[in-house]
């Protein structure tokens, strides 16, 4: 009866470190936005500015109904202003970007970091006990 009441004393302890553990870390993912050739002003070396931005799917279904809007009324006002997005009256904004990390590399820096960055690839920015990591996502946005 002790032994398995330690036990399960043991199993909550080892659930609560696995929260804290999963609080300590926080995962983004992020995109390359912008790709520049830069010089640095003091040294004159030649390098690179890699501009991260986190990229979120814009949810579609954004614009609901009012109380008292029937399914039809709300379906003519989406294609109406569908159809003004499609003749330039309205910006077609299909992600939400938000600016994340800007990476100011030598060339030697950046040959060094080991990752070919390309405009518009995705990755999972992890942070974890005040390092970050980037890792190639599997996810697309």
């Amino acid at each position: 009866m002790t032994f398995l009441l330690i036990s399960q004393h043991l199993n909550q302890v080892e659930k609560r470190l696995d929260l804290k553990e999963q609080k300590r870390t926080q995962l983004v993912l992020v995109k390359v936005l912008r790709i520049s050739s830069i010089t640095d002003p003091e040294s004159g070396k030649l390098g690179k500015q890699i501009e991260l931005v986190e990229a979120r799917q814009r949810n579609s279904s954004s614009f609901t109904g009012a109380s008292g809007v029937g399914g039809d009324e709300t379906r003519l006002v989406k294609n109406i202003l569908n159809q003004f997005k499609s003749v330039g009256v309205f910006p077609q904004v299909r992600d939400l970007t938000l600016p994340k990390l800007t990476l100011f590399l030598t060339e030697t820096e950046y040959d060094l970091l080991g990752i070919r960055f390309e405009v518009n690839d995705v990755y999972d920015l992890i942070m974890k006990d005040g390092a970050f990591m980037l890792k190639k996502s599997t996810e697309g946005v």
